[in-house]
């Protein structure tokens, strides 16, 4: 676990409160602080600040979504926003889940415990074997959580991204509903107009179709959600 704040206070109770329920928990007060932690320890998820000095939670979640550094990293960003806009900005960019501040730590262990409960789903699948999939030239594999184009190339997916599409891929060709798609995704009570799933959608058609795919590979299904179109296989 890392918490990056820039706020000396709220880092370091909240590294005790996390280490008090059982958490290793590390803390970094800046970016450059961030990724060292990440070159030094294990991190299985971050608790990441949006409002700070120089390189705010944002441009911060950037640079963590590059290829090749950590796409896949479990994200929860803290922020003292609330307007949906800012929100959906951290969902476009790959967050896992926002918890706005002030904030109840027993509440954020919720959704840590929550988060970690999804990412670590796909480590540790019924099947021991590693589980292909494969729609339209892609190939999605959940043992490496790795999904590569028809051209061969590898496409990152946040740990959200990566979960959608295999919602998608255990059920092809049939419409799959929002709310279903907001429960294994997000795995929390949603708003009455949480657009996340739609956020993320959007996200992996992107990468679809900047992999060669068409748009048509993931259609809308207009009042009720999205279905994934072509043939899939499994092996």
């Amino acid at each position: 676990m890392l918490v990056v704040d820039d706020d000396y206070e709220i880092r370091t109770l909240l590294a005790q409160f996390l280490e008090k329920h059982g958490m290793r928990a590390h803390i970094a007060a800046n970016g450059s602080q961030m990724f060292s932690a990440l070159r030094d320890v294990p991190v299985d998820l971050m608790v990441l600040d949006v409002m700070m000095p120089g390189a705010d939670g944002i441009f911060l979640l950037r640079q963590l979504r590059l290829p090749g550094r950590h796409a896949s990293l479990p994200v929860i960003m803290l922020t003292a926003r609330g307007e949906p806009i800012d929100r959906i900005l951290g969902l476009e960019l790959g967050a896992d889940d926002y918890v706005a501040k002030p904030f109840v730590p027993q509440e954020l262990l919720a959704r840590i415990r929550s988060v970690l409960k999804r990412s670590g789903a796909r480590r540790t699948l019924s099947d021991p074997e590693t589980t292909l999939y494969f729609f339209d030239g892609w190939r999605l594999d959940t043992q490496k959580m790795e999904l590569t184009s028809p051209g061969g190339g590898l496409v990152a997916l946040t740990s959200g991204e990566f979960r959608l599409l295999l919602a998608f891929v255990q059920a092809p060709n049939r419409p799959i509903s929002r709310e279903y798609l907001l429960d294994v995704t997000r795995g929390r009570e949603y708003e009455a107009f949480d657009r996340s799933v739609d956020v993320l959608v959007s996200r992996v058609r992107a990468k679809l179709v900047a992999g060669g795919g068409a748009p048509e590979l993931l259609k809308t299904v207009r009042g009720f959600g999205y279905t994934l179109t072509p043939t899939v296989t499994m092996q």
